[in-house]
């Protein structure tokens, strides 16, 4: 029994000095080996490592460093990309069926942080993002009764920008032929210099010119405003 445990020995001291050629650390050793550092300390005294392989070990212990980095890096994005997939399902199953009445006040809302709310001008509403120009054409055309062919867009691009392919881009993204396009504001500026230039294809703007509908919106927004506005 005490001859096998020695030779068993013997052996790990060779595994050890071997991986000591091989640059590993001690922690490295340990871990593999199962052996306490001050063994490893008797055992390896007569192997330090060159300068070269110190460099070469640096090298590897920054590269394991970084590796480690990107790995956690990944577990957690992996982690944030799960948590925002499973809370979309469930919002999506929380408003797949809106009442109109909710819709509405969807609507007004957006109404009251991006709207034009001059009393006397037209419904208008321009943004960069199209998800929002998309769901207010469906608030004006479904809820408010707006129909389709009074809808007017426009567009405010920049001087470097491809004025015909944002016009399709826009027309494709609402549903809208090109008839129902005022002509295009073109900036002076480049879009290229712009540090926050939004979704990439410039704003965006609905345009119906229906005062009684406009006079609606906005008595809507006062009204909601002076009743929950004072309960603070």
């Amino acid at each position: 029994m005490y001859i096998d445990s020695f030779i068993m020995r013997i052996k790990d001291k060779e595994k050890a000095i071997y991986f000591r050629k091989q640059c590993k650390t001690y922690s490295e050793i340990k871990e593999i080996l199962k052996i306490s550092k001050s063994t490893l300390s008797g055992w390896l005294a007569d192997f330090p490592l060159t300068e070269d392989q110190l460099l070469q070990l640096n090298k590897s212990i920054e590269t394991r460093k970084r590796l480690g980095m990107e790995k956690t890096r990944l577990i957690k994005q992996k982690k944030l990309e799960d948590r925002l997939l499973n809370q979309y399902k469930k919002q999506l199953k929380n408003w797949k069926k809106m009442t109109k009445r909710e819709l509405e006040l969807c609507g007004i809302f957006l109404y009251w942080g991006e709207g034009n709310k001059r009393i006397n001008g037209p419904i208008s509403l321009n943004n960069t993002d199209p998800s929002v120009i998309k769901f207010t054409l469906f608030w004006m055309n479904n809820i408010l009764k707006i129909p389709r062919e009074k809808i007017k867009v426009g567009l405010y691009l920049y001087s470097d920008m491809d004025i015909d392919r944002e016009i399709q881009f826009w027309s494709k993204e609402l549903g809208l032929p090109s008839k129902h396009f005022h002509k295009p504001y073109i900036k002076t500026a480049k879009i290229s210099s712009v540090s926050h230039s939004g979704f990439g294809h410039g704003t965006c703007g609905l345009i119906v010119g229906d005062v009684r509908k406009k006079e609606e919106i906005m008595m809507a927004i006062k009204a909601i405003a002076e009743i929950y506005g004072n309960r603070i």
